[in-house]
């Protein structure tokens, strides 16, 4: 509602300004006097003076109020009398048209001229007795005498002479209050060009540019008809007033049309229209450029005539396209309708074509005032419905940046934290751990890892959905659990949720304490850990879920918080944490490194390579002193750093390469055997060690029963050697793979007897014919009298059930006699000669047999 009532009260303005003007144009101090003319055609020799003319009796009386003959070339003669009340002596002829080239006005008293003035608009300002825009001349009556005016007119432009004699002091009164109308006028148009002019510059949009442009071009032109730029711009250039009257009409059509063209969005909208614009600018493009080139009254015939086309098809557009559903026609078409109307009263005017009066002679002044005052709305409205347009998508952005962030939010969420129990995940962890380092670096932090062993069972039991479910309910719990730990440290704390356990991964859950605190209250973490152990009820079973927990001390253990996550998954592997729970993180066990990560894939190259070697320690029968039989060990040569035959074998049973390395140790010990044959030793055996894992092999029996199977020379020579600790991790397979083994004709051995916790039950259920006690019992055996005491029952109780001893880590003669005396039958160790290449090996062999021989 703001725009319509914004344009009635401007335009109530306007009226009033415009009405206050014709209102003091009728007031008393000025006449149009009755005029009789004579008029000579274009051509025609002109050489009478004023006083033959005025003697002349071809006066004719003019039909109308003012003098207009279109647009001729003739010389027009006028004649009227001046009216000489009594008490008004001083006048003012004018003549209100500043368009006429050549103007001689003559005053005649008694029938004698006494005053003459030449003048017209291609002489400078300066030959003027008056600087104004209309033709002036002020005189003085004297009275009892006769006055009379003779004016001669000859132009190239439109041929209207429209005459006043005021009185003086009137006259100056009207000039001023049409001045003052002026300047409201030129003043709503100055203002809607800056106006548009100031949103162009912070908009950048050419729209507001051409309506400024063209509302400029409506003022120059306008200026110029009134001949206000002449005596404002260059008076003392009649040239450049013609010249600017002659451009002023097609460039006011041309930034018209681009208006136009760009206010109704023609490009998009309608393809017809906007061409039918494009070519009227160039038509009108080519007017500008013809005003220099034509003459004044061709130039302005041709502006003119194209003015009212152009006029009227922006004033069609308007329709069309309002017709078409732009809401942006409605005002334009109101506005353009003003303007054509006054425009074509104004060209119409000069044609000749309608008598001049107020409306007339003002109407393109009233319809480009009224066209400036609609549209500045329509651009307001625009302006207005632009920047809601904005606001709109403004606030669309907002909501689409909120739904954005929203998003990225909960896929923030989603990527810290656990899918399943939604607690803290690894991410979320590390980084709460690497900040409260960073924030608090003097004080000591336990880095706890808690895993459930036997999730894995249950799954395989319950099905995964019902684990994930139990998983939630562990989750929960120990969450719980975990905040009453003394010294706990918050992983996430908000308003919504406090969380003190995160979730590394399926089953394993870390947290954080403070280790000083904890330390304090043993008893507390104690009964956390109880809680952590009981069972776990779901669907009415009580399920226990096993958890182990290991942990790594900061800045003891390190200060960098990826190795601290390692270093207590390291200690919930160790045997501490089996045996108790819980074990604390000690570098001495830690097997783990960087080196190992390559060796899996090293170790493989190496046995496709055969990289490895086999070295042997001989067995020596305490009877008799002779070399019974050697044990094949492991062994990587060639490497710059050594590795162990305990980290290659753990190596290749956790990367699965135990299957591959334990199939070539046997190939290796059969071709060992060979050797050993060819030099004459065809009573030794060879002992091969083999993992758990190959028991866990189905195919494993099969193997060995098909590779002895094609040796039969070595038939009772290959003993498997088995460890009382590995027989134990799955003891049912294990028996089952060994009794293929024995059927099979295959010896067997018990590794590392004693120290393990394997039953005396399931032992004497093996189908073993020798066991080996672990060297720890045989280390300390001369002066440890409670190891000759376990030694001496383990090898009484072994023969007791059948089976044959052998005596391993035997370093010194003293032990090998201690051991000759408990009735142990075999022996191994250093005391005889470290694990030795075979060619070593076998230089070793003879030299023992040749000391043999001497002793016998």
């Amino acid at each position: 509602m703001r725009q319509p009532v914004l344009f009635f009260v401007l335009l109530g303005v306007l009226l009033t300004a415009m009405s206050s003007v014709q209102a003091d144009l009728v007031e008393d101090g000025y006449i149009e006097p009755r005029i009789e003319y004579i008029r000579f055609p274009y051509g025609q020799t002109d050489s009478a003076g004023p006083v033959e003319v005025n003697a002349l009796e071809r006066w004719q009386s003019l039909s109308g109020e003012v003098p207009n003959f279109g647009y001729v070339r003739d010389i027009v003669w006028l004649r009227f009398d001046v009216p000489a009340p009594s008490g008004v002596r001083e006048q003012m002829l004018e003549i209100r048209y500043p368009q006429l080239d050549s103007v001689q006005i003559f005053l005649f008293e008694n029938g004698r001229p006494v005053k003459q003035l030449t003048t017209g608009d291609r002489l400078p300002m300066s030959t003027r007795p008056m600087q104004h825009p209309h033709f002036l001349l002020p005189y003085t009556v004297a009275p009892g005498s006769d006055y009379h005016f003779l004016v001669r007119v000859q132009t190239n432009g439109a041929l209207q002479v429209p005459v006043r004699i005021w009185q003086r002091d009137a006259f100056f009164d009207h000039i001023s209050r049409v001045d003052q109308a002026h300047a409201v006028y030129y003043g709503i148009l100055i203002t809607v060009v800056f106006f548009n002019l100031f949103v162009f510059a912070a908009m950048r949009e050419a729209t507001y540019l051409y309506y400024a442009l063209s509302t400029l071009g409506y003022l120059f032109l306008l200026g110029s008809l009134r001949g206000i730029t002449y005596p404002l711009l260059w008076p003392d250039s009649p040239w450049l007033q013609n010249q600017s009257m002659m451009m002023s009409v097609p460039i006011a059509m041309l930034f018209s049309l681009l208006f136009a063209r760009a206010f109704l969005d023609l490009r998009s909208r309608s393809r017809g229209w906007d061409r039918i614009v494009r070519a009227a600018v160039i038509v009108n493009l080519l007017a500008v450029l013809g005003t220099f080139l034509l003459d004044y009254n061709t130039s302005m015939r041709l502006s003119v005539a194209l003015a009212i086309p152009c006029c009227l098809l922006l004033t069609a557009l308007g329709p069309v396209e309002w017709a078409r559903g732009n809401r942006q026609a409605i005002l334009y078409t109101i506005a353009w309708g003003v303007l054509t109307v006054g425009s074509a009263l104004t060209a119409a005017n000069k044609y000749g074509w309608v008598p001049t009066n107020f409306i007339t002679e003002f109407g393109m002044e009233i319809g480009s005032a009224l066209e400036a005052i609609l549209l500045s709305i329509g651009l307001a409205t625009r302006l207005y419905q632009e920047r809601q347009d904005k606001l709109k998508a403004r606030e669309s952005q907002l909501r689409a940046l909120a739904a954005r962030r929203k998003a990225e939010l909960r896929m923030m969420d989603q990527a810290l934290h656990h899918p399943l129990t939604k607690l803290p995940n690894r991410t979320s962890f590390e980084l709460h751990l690497q900040d409260l380092l960073i924030r608090e670096p003097d004080r000591r932090h336990a880095v706890g890892v808690i895993q459930l062993t036997n999730l894995a069972a249950i799954t395989r039991t319950l099905g995964h959905q019902n684990a994930d479910r139990v998983l939630e309910l562990a989750a929960r719990r120990f969450n719980q659990v975990c905040s009453n730990l003394p010294g706990v440290r918050p992983i996430e704390q908000n308003d919504v949720r406090c969380y003190h356990a995160a979730s590394l991964e399926s089953g394993t859950f870390g947290f954080v304490i403070d280790a000083d605190t904890a330390r304090s209250q043993p008893r507390r973490i104690l009964e956390c850990l109880e809680s952590l152990r009981s069972p776990l009820e779901y669907l009415g079973m009580q399920l226990p879920l096993d958890p182990l927990a290991g942990v790594a001390t900061y800045p003891s253990h390190s200060s960098d918080p990826n190795t601290l996550i390692r270093q207590a998954y390291v200690a919930l592997e160790s045997d501490d944490a089996r045996d108790r729970g819980m074990a604390y993180y000690r570098p001495e066990h830690d097997s783990y490194s960087a080196d190992r990560l390559t060796l899996a894939s090293e170790l493989r190259e190496a046995i496709r390579l055969d990289e490895l070697a086999l070295f042997f320690q001989p067995k020596l029968n305490l009877a008799d002193e002779r070399v019974v039989g050697v044990e094949a060990l492991i062994r990587w040569p060639g490497r710059t750093r050594a590795v162990g035959a305990d980290e290659i074998i753990a190596v290749a049973e956790q990367t699965g390469l135990i299957k591959p390395l334990t199939r070539w140790v046997l190939q290796q010990a059969l071709r060992a055997r060979d050797e050993l044959i060819e030099a004459g030793q065809e009573e030794l055996s060879v002992s091969v060690n083999i993992s758990p894992n190959n028991l866990r092999e189905q195919e494993f029996p099969l193997f060995v029963q098909r590779l002895m199977a094609g040796h039969p020379q070595h038939a009772g020579k290959i003993i498997l050697e088995v460890t009382e600790t590995s027989m134990m991790q799955d003891p049912a397979n294990s028996l089952r793979a060994l009794r293929s083994l024995h059927f099979a004709g295959i010896p067997l051995s018990i590794d590392d007897f004693g120290s393990g916790y394997s039953s005396l039950s399931y032992i004497k259920r093996l189908p073993a014919s020798e066991i080996k006690i672990d060297r720890s019992l045989i280390v300390d055996l001369s002066f440890q009298a409670e190891d000759r005491v376990i030694v001496q029952t383990t090898i009484n109780m072994c023969h007791d059930l059948g089976y044959k001893v052998v005596a391993e880590g035997v370093e010194d003669r003293e032990t090998l006699q201690l051991l000759e005396e408990m009735g142990c039958d075999m022996i191994q160790g250093f005391v005889l000669t470290p694990p030795q290449p075979m060619d070593e090996f076998m230089r070793w062999l003879t030299n023992h047999v040749m000391q043999e021989k001497r002793r016998a």
